[in-house]
């Protein structure tokens, strides 16, 4: 959380998600962008013994991402950042483990990023939109969970 905290990404990444809500707003455009990336690899190219579950749990997980970038995508307009290009090169995209170590990764991330970023926001339209995607992160997180350890949702 320390871009939206400074309001500024470290200028040296090249990207300056400007400040107050729009800061906030981009820092979280950033994460969407990573989260839709990372979940359409994983469908484009599913790992060994993927099941039909596993499909339709990660299908589901990477449309909401897509709909969450597009939602700040269009909110930002000309304010929003440039997409982002991400390197993928260290996820082993045919291992389970390690696709579903990074999206439970991921999945926390946001979830940490949303829930401590809602106090800084100005614009009570915008802390709505945040609060119902911070709640189909946590149960992208469970859903992760679950397919990590299954059942461990019921017993946490």
């Amino acid at each position: 959380m320390g871009a939206c905290m400074t309001d500024h990404l470290d200028p040296s990444m090249g990207v300056d998600l400007g400040s107050g809500d729009i800061g906030i707003l981009n820092y979280a455009y950033a994460l969407e962008q990573l989260e839709a990336a990372f979940y359409t690899r994983v469908i484009d190219t599913p790992y060994a013994g993927m099941t039909p579950e596993e499909t339709r749990i990660l299908t589901d997980i990477r449309d909401h991402e897509i709909i969450h970038r597009e939602y700040f995508e269009l909110a930002l307009g000309s304010s929003a950042i440039p997409d982002l290009r991400v390197d993928f090169a260290s996820i082993n995209f045919n291992d389970r483990n390690s696709v579903l170590t990074t999206a439970r990764v991921l999945e926390d991330t946001g979830v940490a990023a949303y829930n401590g970023a809602g106090k800084y926001l100005e614009t009570v339209q915008f802390l709505i939109v945040k609060g119902k995607i911070v709640s189909v992160g946590a149960r992208h997180a469970a859903d992760i969970r679950d397919l990590l350890q299954p059942r461990s949702r019921f017993f946490a």
